[in-house]
């Protein structure tokens, strides 16, 4: 278990983020389409997984947004924008904003993706949903950075992200 904050207000998530250099755990997300998105499907890229609470939120929505602009242009990266919101949500959201480079994923079916990478909210107002966390994945599906964001209300480390893939 890890604690955080949101808006200094602890709060504890689940479990702990999977160690560098270990296995990223497998995950079957729900695309947009209502299609699986797996972690096996991605293999042979560098995967950036951005995992958030709530594309209703304005932080949340930021990070997409600008995962979108930075990952413009990047060869066999692949960017996962992940949240239980339902598949219309993110796709509504991805129309809207003109996110292009980013593959939205919801995590409402699948209920071990939380537990595997440690990041559902126990506790708090916003218990149920995941951490607003990083985690990087080289072409052979190891773990090479992560990211737990101390507050909720805080962006990402974005350029650490980058710089690890």
């Amino acid at each position: 278990m890890a604690k955080i904050a949101l808006n200094g207000n602890p709060i504890n998530t689940s479990g702990n983020l999977p160690q560098k250099g270990s296995q990223a755990p497998e995950f079957n997300l729900v695309k947009t389409d209502l299609g699986g998105q797996t972690l096996s499907d991605l293999r042979g890229k560098k995967v950036i997984l951005n995992i958030f609470p709530s594309l209703d939120t304005s932080v949340c929505a930021t990070s997409v947004r600008k995962f979108n602009q930075l990952a413009a242009g990047k060869s066999n990266v692949a960017v996962i924008a992940i949240s239980k919101d339902l598949p219309f949500a993110h796709g509504r959201f991805c129309s809207t904003e003109g996110i292009t480079n980013v593959t939205p994923a919801s995590g409402f079916r699948d209920t071990e993706f939380g537990k595997a990478y440690g990041i559902d909210l126990i506790d708090g107002p916003l218990a149920g949903l995941y951490a607003r966390s990083i985690v990087v994945v080289n072409e052979i599906g190891e773990v090479v950075h992560t990211q737990l964001v101390p507050d909720i209300v805080q962006e990402p480390d974005y350029e650490s992200a980058l710089a690890a893939v």
